[in-house]
């Protein structure tokens, strides 16, 4: 089947879709034989994103609901991979990745809801397979740097040690930005679901819930503080956790379990050494059951709607994107006792400047460099889909290195 483009960027007028928009043009510019396009719901609009950018002024606009499963279907029919930033996916997505799945459409995205994720696994892989779409998660601050962090881990550790970590420990020791406001409006999104569904506090909770069909052994408890005894150091709940835990083990599980059904992941934020330290991971772990019990309240959720986060078109300034940075340092312990350490280290904010790069190369990954027969239709991880060959790109082109820790 023809298709007019080789990429198309659903939700480019967005805060987070211009940056991401930005990154393409910068890749793309000297890419002539690549043809994509910039859409969404309003043609002004995309076209203002087009000039700001610098494209080509010939450069397409495609116009669509989000919620209009024709448009849709007819949206992704013209290209071969579709990046959308357009949250929470759970109210807004499940018509554009239906149709990428129907289609035979790769498609990537920033999805960090969990729920709608366990939903849309089991529905969409049936036909994604038959079809032939890749669909792919999960592809920016959650969870690259963890999904792909532990992939490299486990690559070093074989290749350095002769084995793989049974258990896997990462620890975020430098956040300077934000989470972007996507992200929250995702949680919002989430915890109004559970408050509808209360028996999905469980599946929220469950390490395994995007594993449909396998059960580990029981994981650490990432909720509260603690003293790492590898790192030297306090700990205390790092706010993506609860989605990125999940990925890594669905990654382990769509790689066939490579390092054994007995493998653990711990995630966490690092505070510091001494009495500094506990003090700071504690206080991690109180705001962290407050800011749950709070957000579990109505009323809360409406406030912060409407007075906390970005509006639409709004986002930190260029500076900020661009003076944030973040490491995380991850750790494999084998069976046998040996250790490795890895550091993952993003040269810009998480939420935004880092994430929009990380993004546009995922789908310029998908799209170039991840052969079928390795990678088929159905629903993927960006660690079991693209692994190392990603983590090239972004070390070449996103600002994300990673390095072995000597």
């Amino acid at each position: 089947m023809g298709r007019n483009f080789d990429l198309v960027l659903f939700g480019a007028s967005g805060f987070t879709g211009r940056l991401v928009a930005e990154s393409l043009q910068r890749r793309l510019s000297s890419h002539v034989d690549l043809r994509w396009a910039l859409a969404g719901r309003d043609a002004a609009k995309l076209a203002q994103v087009r000039d700001a950018i610098g494209a080509d002024p010939g450069l397409p606009l495609l116009t669509a609901e989000a919620t209009d499963a024709a448009a849709m279907a007819e949206l992704v029919r013209q290209a071969r991979v579709v990046i959308t930033t357009v949250g929470p996916y759970q109210r807004y997505g499940e018509a554009l990745i239906t149709a990428c799945a129907q289609a035979g459409t790769d498609y990537v995205d920033l999805c960090g809801e969990p729920l709608w994720m366990a939903k849309m696994i089991p529905a969409l892989q049936p036909p994604a397979q038959a079809s032939g779409a890749r669909i792919v998660f999960s592809c920016g601050f959650d969870s690259i740097p963890f999904d792909l962090g532990v992939v490299f881990l486990q690559s070093e550790m074989q290749r350095r040690l002769g084995v793989f970590a049974q258990e896997v420990r990462s620890r975020v020791t430098v956040m300077k930005g934000t989470l972007s406001g996507g992200t929250a409006a995702s949680a919002l999104a989430t915890f109004e679901q559970i408050g509808r569904e209360r028996g999905l506090n469980q599946l929220m909770a469950d390490p395994f819930a995007l594993t449909p069909g396998f059960r580990g052994p029981v994981q650490p408890d990432g909720d509260v503080a603690g003293h790492d005894d590898w790192a030297q150091a306090w700990c205390g709940p790092f706010v993506m956790a609860a989605i990125n835990t999940k990925n890594v083990h669905r990654t382990h599980a769509l790689r066939g379990h490579p390092w054994g059904t007995d493998f653990r992941y711990d995630e966490r934020q690092q505070t510091g050494a001494g009495r500094v330290g506990e003090l700071a991971a504690k206080a991690l772990a109180r705001q962290s059951r407050v800011q749950n019990l709070l957000l579990g309240w109505a009323p809360t959720r409406a406030l912060l709607r409407r007075f906390a986060l970005p509006q639409p078109g709004q986002g930190p300034s260029r500076r900020a994107q661009e003076t944030g940075r973040y490491e995380v340092v991850i750790t494999g312990q084998a069976v046998d006792g040996q250790r490795l350490s890895v550091r993952v280290r993003g040269a810009r904010d998480p939420g935004y400047g880092s994430t929009s790069k990380m993004l546009s190369e995922s789908a310029l990954c998908l799209l170039t460099d991840v052969d079928r027969d390795a990678t088929p239709g159905g629903v993927w991880t960006p660690g079991a889909a693209m692994g190392l060959a990603l983590t090239r790109r972004l070390q070449s082109h996103a600002g994300v290195s990673f390095d072995v820790l000597e």
